[in-house]
């Protein structure tokens, strides 16, 4: 799991430079980049969880699993994170 939540902080963070040159919305920008955060957070929540067996883990890591699939075409992906 440890892999996947290190992709999504990379990719998280080449989106937000990525962000950073786009000249458009600034609502959908705004938006955007709420949803990245969003992202970030629970994948911070699941490092801090102190059981790995506790019972939030496994709908958590689903989730992040189905958030890194928006990720797929890019090179580091690894298809066993598919949900």
């Amino acid at each position: 799991m440890d892999d996947l939540l290190k992709f999504l902080a990379a990719c998280i963070s080449e989106d937000r430079h990525r962000v950073a040159d786009i000249i458009g919305s600034e609502a959908l920008l705004a938006g955007y980049l709420s949803l990245l955060d969003s992202i970030e957070v629970l994948a911070n929540d699941y490092r801090r969880m102190p059981d790995p067996w506790d019972g939030r883990t496994h709908g958590l890591t689903h989730a992040l699993r189905v958030l890194a699939q928006a990720y797929a075409a890019h090179p580091a992906y690894n298809q066993e994170w598919r949900p």
